[in-house]
């Protein structure tokens, strides 16, 4: 293979950055080859200062070179840059993300509620990442364009809160089919080029998975923190690792874990009912009173994932948002539960978990 520039770059494509599915060089860390006489200089910006991961690249980039090539030397150098030069919305105070590698979970609804009760106390904005998927506009029941002025974007204003999701610009009814290096660059467009304005807290919905979107936010953005969000079943809690571990690799902090759909409850009364009764269902015991009034925590998905993802992180379980078909509702109608309930056992959850987050991220 001739020693080029084009060449070198290839072999460094073939390269991963440590712990993901993606070659260092469409993940922007590449910035500068070099070719001086029989030497190689190669300049590299990450946004870290863990020693290993600068090791394995290393190690890497001069064992597939040196396969390839029989250079004088390789000349590898590191440039650390500060994330936070790359938050061009300094007039956001904290952002935190609602994350789950499992989808399905819920995460949507949940980012919503929890972005209202927060704004309660606070200036709000909620960021639909979904680029595949939006639900956003469903959510909050809005289907109109956002304003445009040259290359800003004005976010929705609704229920008092600063809104944006890629389901306001591309409203139409097609498939979303975008390549990996349009997705990165529409995930930073809604950071650089949204005119947010000063939010106390600006609360990302993200996708499932760990793929381009949450690369680009943990390479370009400052990330203040992370909530995990599972369902009671063992199924969930095996995808929910990889996000958490996710974050905790580049160093982004994890609030704690939310565990959604945990049960549903139910209370009653037994007609005709003169003494109190004690009835198994399904190896689940109803107690009445004497009057026939009970109580039953139906756990509907067996498993118990958030206390398990709590115990392995060793963060707490924020909360447990049980069933309600209110809850469900609300969503389809584009009616936010939080706003609609009160005194619920699913709105004083999403209560406790508001104010966990506000006093230890504020």
């Amino acid at each position: 293979m001739e020693k080029n520039t084009e060449n070198i770059k290839l072999i460094l494509s073939k390269i991963n950055y440590p712990g993901y599915n993606r070659d260092i060089v469409s993940f922007g860390i590449v910035k500068d080859i070099r070719l001086v006489d029989d030497i190689v200089y190669l300049s590299l910006s990450v946004k870290t200062n863990d020693e290993n991961n600068k090791k394995i690249i290393e190690n890497e980039i001069r064992n597939c070179l040196s396969k390839e090539f029989n250079f004088s030397d390789i000349k590898i150098s590191f440039v650390i840059e500060s994330i936070s030069q790359n938050n061009n919305n300094s007039n956001i105070k904290k952002i935190i993300a609602v994350s789950s590698c499992k989808g399905g979970v819920g995460k949507s609804t949940i980012a919503l509620n929890l972005a209202l009760e927060i704004s309660k106390n606070f200036k709000v904005g909620l960021l639909d990442l979904d680029i595949y998927g939006p639900s956003l506009s469903t959510l909050i029941n809005f289907n109109e364009q956002p304003k445009f002025d040259g290359n800003k974007i004005y976010p929705i204003n609704k229920y008092g809160i600063e809104l944006m999701s890629f389901g306001f610009i591309n409203n139409e009814n097609s498939p979303t089919i975008w390549r990996g290096p349009m997705v990165s660059r529409m995930t930073q467009q809604f950071f650089a080029d949204v005119e947010w304005g000063d939010l106390d807290y600006l609360i990302l919905d993200l996708p499932p998975g760990t793929g381009d979107i949450q690369l680009t936010l943990v390479q370009k953005i400052a990330l203040d923190g992370a909530v995990i969000v599972t369902t009671p079943q063992q199924l969930s809690n095996i995808d929910v690792k990889k996000g958490s571990d996710m974050f905790n690799k580049v160093k982004t902090p994890i609030i704690g874990v939310i565990e959604n759909m945990s049960g549903l409850d139910i209370n009653g009364k037994i007609l005709n009912c003169s003494e109190n009764l004690n009835i198994d269902i399904n190896g689940q015991k109803i107690i009445s009173d004497s009057d026939g009034n009970f109580n039953l925590k139906l756990n509907v998905f067996k498993g118990s994932s958030g206390e398990s993802e709590s115990s392995r992180l060793n963060l707490p379980l924020l909360g447990k948002i049980g069933l309600d078909p209110m809850l469900s509702e609300c969503c389809d109608t584009g009616n936010p539960y939080v706003l609609k309930y009160e005194n619920t056992l699913v709105k004083k959850e999403f209560e406790k978990i508001a104010s966990y987050i506000t006093k230890n991220n504020n």
